[in-house]
């Protein structure tokens, strides 16, 4: 496959951003979060999986920076394009357009539901799945993601950022700098100056539809995301990754990797919510395990 740029042209006329890294006849195909991030934390895997002979392919999702963003204050625009079946067909437009079959397809935090939902409906497309820092419901999240802050704030800023999201005073400086403290206890611990920008490159709309305001709240349609009675359908070899400091709860990991047949729950030391560059090494370790035991076809074996 030709490595470097491409932009591809879906059917619907929009066009995506594509990006391939490396040689081999091993595929990877990434899946970023947010929802309405970018693909950038994806960008060094080609190098750290080069000596496994993985070539790594990865984009950004319509709306997202680097591909077209349609107008999503148009009501047609948002109902047809702002929902779970557009994103997950896209991927498999992706797929098909960048000529992939029998590959692995990993997603971070929201690309992780794309790719649970990828293998329930595409699953004979994949030769492995891997699921990194996202479970299958958003219930089990929120309750997590209340206690993570009841543990990190006083209970004086609790108190406030509560009173804040019942009036939806989301912009409120004191607010959002409890935001900040979390953000960087949970999510970003590693702070990494790489992917820094001098302006926001996160695809608001799109963010808000599905999410809401910031992590630690879910106002979207994700608040109704549950695969918690389907995920034993997954029946591709399954890595389900996490960071030990973040904010999906492990536990429900645990739950998962017992439900989905043929699944590996592995988790990163010192690692938040994109644990792939707080401790790059030990990430970067389990997946290429992951991937040399479904290669030698030893996986759970």
């Amino acid at each position: 496959m030709k490595t470097g740029t491409t932009i591809i042209t879906l059917n619907n006329g929009y066009h995506l951003w594509t990006n391939t890294q490396g040689q081999g006849d091993i595929q990877l195909l990434c899946l970023h979060g947010g929802p309405g991030g970018t693909h950038e934390y994806w960008e060094n895997f080609g190098e750290k999986l080069a000596d496994l002979g993985v070539q790594v392919s990865m984009y950004d999702q319509l709306g997202s920076f680097y591909s077209d963003q349609p107008d999503y204050s148009d009501p047609k625009i948002a109902e047809k394009y702002l929902t779970y079946d557009y994103f997950l067909n896209e991927v498999e437009e992706v797929r098909q357009k960048l000529g992939l079959d029998n590959f692995y397809l990993i997603g971070q935090s929201w690309g992780g539901a794309l790719t649970m939902m990828y293998a329930l409906k595409y699953g004979q497309h994949l030769k492995g799945a891997i699921v990194s820092s996202m479970i299958d419901n958003i219930d089990e999240y929120m309750v997590h993601i209340n206690q993570v802050r009841e543990e990190a704030l006083p209970a004086d800023a609790v108190a406030f950022m509560k009173d804040c999201e019942a009036k939806g005073d989301w912009n409120n400086a004191r607010y959002q700098s409890y935001v900040d403290v979390l953000n960087k206890g949970y999510v970003d611990r590693k702070q990494p100056p790489a992917i820094s920008h001098l302006i926001s490159t996160m695809a608001t709309p799109v963010y808000n539809a599905f999410q809401g305001d910031n992590e630690f709240v879910v106002t979207g349609k994700l608040k109704d995301f549950d695969l918690r009675d389907q995920i034993q359908n997954i029946k591709v070899p399954t890595l389900l990754t996490f960071g030990e400091h973040e904010t999906m709860p492990v536990s429900s990991a645990k739950r998962m990797a017992k439900v989905i047949p043929n699944a590996r729950l592995v988790t990163t030391p010192n690692g938040g919510h994109h644990h792939m560059i707080d401790n790059a090494p030990v990430y970067f370790d389990h997946l290429k395990q992951f991937i040399k035991d479904v290669e030698n076809d030893t996986f759970n074996k």
